[in-house]
Formats: C-alpha cells, structure tokens, sequence
C-alpha cells in the first residue's frame, strides 16, 4: 500500500479520482493496488468519509 497516499484526505481524494476515473468498484482498485479494502475503508471512516457503492465513491 506504499503507492497510496497516507493522509486520510489525500486518501480521499486519491480514492475518489481513481474511483471516478479508472475503476468501477473499491474492490477492484484495491485489486490493482494489492492493497487492504478494510484497512482503507477503516482509515477513511475514521475521517468521516462514507463508501457508497451505489455511486462508487466516499463520500
């Protein structure tokens, strides 16, 4: 997961725009990135950022 960035609102915004723009759900940009979808989801949680799969995105 080192190519992801650590700050959980970089993270945000790194999420969303690979959500947006490359991948159509959370699992498969976790896929691609070998990285946790718990860890991930958790972290942006914790900043208050909700995963919608309806829209693919945190929101």
């Amino acid at each position: 997961m080192d190519r992801i960035p650590n700050d959980p609102f970089m993270l945000y915004s790194f999420v969303n725009m690979n959500l947006r723009d490359r991948f159509d759900s959370l699992e498969e940009l976790c896929a691609a990135y070998d990285a946790d979808i718990e860890a991930i989801t958790a972290k942006l949680k914790a900043a208050g950022f909700e995963y919608d799969k309806e829209r693919n995105q945190f929101g």
